[in-house]
């Protein structure tokens, strides 16, 4: 991607900085503590893999664990910002023929 090959700012080098302390307290068959972050709009770089990040999507922190699959992928992708539609019964007015449909 060409903004990795524009180099990274200082935001982006501090959270990977974050997540090798994290990597490097943990065990060596352990999972390392999530490290939490804003930054929706980080690429996925191949350090990054293994590591387990928790990604704010407005009104909480989504839990990811990185896969090698993730790699060039937003951090964004991962945690959706909207909860999904979940389609019901129609409701009342929503055709005319509801309008002959007794109120109980």
């Amino acid at each position: 991607r060409r903004r990795i090959y524009r180099g990274l700012k200082s935001k982006p080098m501090r959270f990977i900085a974050r997540l090798r302390k994290a990597k490097k307290n943990c065990g060596p068959m352990d999972k390392p503590e999530a490290v939490k972050t804003h930054l929706r709009d980080m690429i996925i770089v191949p350090e990054m893999i293994g590591s387990v990040v928790a990604v704010y999507n407005g009104k909480l922190f989504n839990g990811i664990e990185i896969k090698p699959e993730m790699v060039g992928h937003y951090l964004g992708e991962f945690s959706v910002t909207y909860k999904p539609v979940r389609h019901g019964r129609p409701g009342i007015g929503s055709t005319n023929s509801s309008r002959f449909i007794p109120l109980k």
